[in-house]
């Protein structure tokens, strides 16, 4: 047993307190040392650590030099202690945590995920393959469990129960804004979506519904179409007969063009520069996973976020403060900014710019990530199944050409094409971009026809993917198949209980496995839009080029995790060849 005193004056010679009985601390008899100051250290080599057995004899006296070269050894061999320390420190946390998951449980929580580190807990499993992670969890303990994700306790909810009792909670029961607040408010700013009351919020997506009226919509499809056949005319990646493309990036830039047309108007559109396109790149930065923890740290990635909404901000309240004075373009009237500027709250107050110029952001990235993942994911599919490719082509010229030529699309042709709307289906049901929507518990719940009590500590979490993709709900489920849907195969029952918000009346969506844009009060308002646009925009793809794989064998990428949103793996390119006229 080894006990080394170091005192602050200098080192000196100090008795080292080892009993024949074995290598324990005993306690120190040298009340001078005490009295005199000295500060002292233990380094306690227990026979339970797996030491090597030479550190473990007692040692009866230590001589402690005071010339330098002495010091100096005596530093060096005393700094071989802290990694023992830190090993053993360590392998107690580890244990103890074992032999906590292996206390018996109390009949009401549900059953714990094991995991070897605590506050770590499951969140490599979990950030590797989320979907493969829900998997292995539920044939173990069910469609209810407990995991570990940094430091939170989170209740897996998963089936088609489970979705509904996530998503169709009660608001004073659980809520979105306390977890994903944080995440989301450095993005989109202050007193929109999740840093407001949720009466507010709702009251904002009423407002927001403008522009996804069927007015609207059947406006938009001509808007879509243009802004693909520009990009497709301006961008070198597609110049001459073939040649390959970025998939993601391609997609991302188109999205984020159809998106801001359609959604926001001829004004902000032209305002998607280069400079534009930079702001929002350095904006989205800021959805990285370690924000829904840490949102405060000072990454350089946060920082260009914050400057960039800053910016974007003032782009948006620029536009705002001209029209005000009666100097802006006024198309006005019917783009998105000019009925924010006209709504008013139940209360009689006015829409502040700024929240205007916020509601705007959210507008703009709110459904990028998921519009953007999709249709990369379906051109994917696409060059991997030219047949599918080619039916697509077909199914347009059989019921839309007029001679021959295909006309510009109309919001009617969209349901004379159910191959088209079938795959842009098939491909949420596969690939949805989010994996996991959390609630926060606010009150202790109990799942229906279960002995469980979820209490406030936990975060309740419901994954849609995993019924979209149980072969309980569908048949050879993890395959991509456009033509399951062909006979309307598990779709969404019209008699499915619908429910009034504040904001439109929506399905509850309790009895359907597939629910690509959610449930309950958080559903996204944008679902008709994003089939309109995916729709128009793969259409608009398939007129013009045939796809395949760059190497000519069949197969898509893998799917990332590792962002927040779920997406294909990078690299991921196709090739093109242009259709003959």
């Amino acid at each position: 047993m080894l006990v080394i005193h170091s005192n602050i004056n200098g080192f000196d010679l100090w008795r080292s307190l080892a009993q024949k009985q074995g290598p324990w601390l005993k306690p120190l008899r040298d009340e001078e040392a005490l009295l005199s100051g000295t500060v002292f250290t233990s380094c306690c080599l227990s026979p339970v650590l797996p030491l090597p057995y030479k550190l473990a004899v007692p040692l009866s006296l230590i001589t402690l030099p005071t010339d330098q070269n002495s010091l100096t050894l005596y530093q060096m061999f005393s700094l071989l202690f802290y990694p023992l320390w830190v090993f053993a420190a360590s392998l107690v946390i580890v244990v103890i945590n074992l032999l906590y998951q292996k206390l018996p449980r109390k009949p009401e929580e549900p059953p714990l995920v094991f995991h070897w580190l605590p506050f770590f807990g499951n969140a490599v499993a979990y950030g590797l393959d989320p979907c493969g992670f829900f998997e292995k969890c539920r044939e173990q303990h069910g469609d209810i469990f407990t995991f570990v994700l940094f430091g939170r306790k989170i209740v897996a909810c998963l089936g088609i129960d489970g979705n509904d009792f996530v998503l169709n909670s009660r608001i004073q029961d659980a809520n979105a804004e306390e977890i994903y607040g944080p995440l989301t408010i450095p993005v989109f700013g202050s007193d929109v979506v999740y840093d407001c009351p949720n009466s507010k919020l709702m009251e904002q997506k009423k407002f927001v519904k403008f522009g996804l009226t069927q007015k609207a919509l059947e406006s938009h499809v001509h808007l879509i179409e243009r802004e693909v056949i520009e990009y497709i005319e301006a961008m070198p990646s597609f110049s001459g007969k073939t040649g390959t493309i970025d998939v993601a990036k391609t997609m991302s830039e188109i999205t984020i063009f159809t998106a801001a047309r359609s959604l926001q108007g001829e004004e902000v559109r032209k305002k998607l520069t280069a400079e534009f396109a930079a702001l929002y790149h350095d904006l989205d930065l800021g959805f990285a996973p370690v924000n829904f923890l840490f949102p405060w740290l000072p990454l350089p990635r946060n920082r260009r976020r914050d400057a960039a909404h800053a910016k974007m901000r003032e782009i948006y309240m620029d536009i705002i403060t001209e029209r005000r004075k009666g100097g802006g373009d006024l198309e006005k009237g019917t783009d998105m900014i000019a009925n924010l500027m006209a709504c008013t709250y139940k209360n009689g107050q006015t829409i502040p710019d700024k929240e205007i110029a916020h509601m705007m952001i959210t507008l703009l990235m709110a459904g990028q990530h998921s519009s953007s993942s999709a249709s990369s994911w379906i051109v994917l599919h696409l060059a991997s199944s030219p047949d599918i490719t080619k039916e697509l082509y077909q199914e347009q010229m059989i019921n839309l050409s007029v001679g021959g030529v295909l006309p510009p699309l109309e919001y009617s042709d969209l349901d004379k094409l159910p191959l088209l709307q079938n795959v842009v289906k098939e491909t949420l049901r596969v690939h949805s971009s989010i994996h996991s929507i959390l609630r926060k518990v606010k009150r202790p719940m109990q799942p229906p026809n279960t002995p469980y009590t979820i209490t406030t500590d936990k975060v309740i979490l419901a994954s849609p993917t995993v019924t979209a993709t149980d072969e309980e709900n569908f048949e050879d489920a993890k395959t991509w198949n456009p033509h399951r849907w062909d006979n309307k195969a598990k779709e969404e029952a019209a008699t499915d209980e619908v429910i009034d918000y504040g904001y439109g009346i929506v399905s509850k969506g309790t009895k359907s496995p597939y629910l690509p844009f959610g449930a309950g009060r958080h559903r996204c308002i944008g679902e008709k839009f994003a089939y309109v646009n995916l729709g128009v925009i793969v259409a608009t793809l398939v007129r013009n080029f045939k796809l395949s794989t760059v190497d000519g064998k069949p197969g898509v990428p893998a799917t990332d995790y590792t962002s927040l949103f779920s997406r294909p793996a990078q690299p991921a390119h196709i090739r093109w060849t242009r259709r003959k006229a």
